[in-house]
């Protein structure tokens, strides 16, 4: 199985919340992570960052931030040149759509818990 590094975008240490579950599976079917959150904080050995730190070799982007929160990371995800950006329930976002389909980064309006239960990811 290939490692897709990938970035949680809006990552939280709240068990409860889904990009929690995203990064607990993700590493547990041995992907490297890496988050970017509010706190400063960690889960599972991934260590929360606040800034947006220019992360190299990104394959897919999972996003947990409302629309509104978004427009703070455009250029930033962008600058990642990611193959990929995951917009989960309730992260969609046409506006965001379209400037990375021009930048060549594929949209993905998918669960990644669901695409990692089933093999997808």
């Amino acid at each position: 199985m290939k490692n897709k590094k990938t970035l949680v975008l809006g990552a939280s240490s709240n068990p409860a919340r889904y990009s929690y579950m995203a990064i607990r599976s993700l590493t547990g079917k041995g992907h490297s992570v890496v988050a970017i959150g509010l706190k400063e904080e960690e889960v599972l050995g991934v260590k929360i960052q606040t800034k947006q730190i220019p992360f190299t070799n990104i394959d897919t982007v999972t996003l947990y931030l409302n629309p509104q929160r978004q427009r703070d990371y455009y250029n930033y995800v962008i600058s990642l040149s990611p193959k990929r950006v995951i917009f989960n329930p309730g992260t969609e976002n046409p506006e965001f759509y379209q400037l990375l389909k021009v930048n060549n980064i594929k949209v993905e309006v998918a669960c990644t818990l669901v695409l990692l239960s089933t093999n997808q990811f």
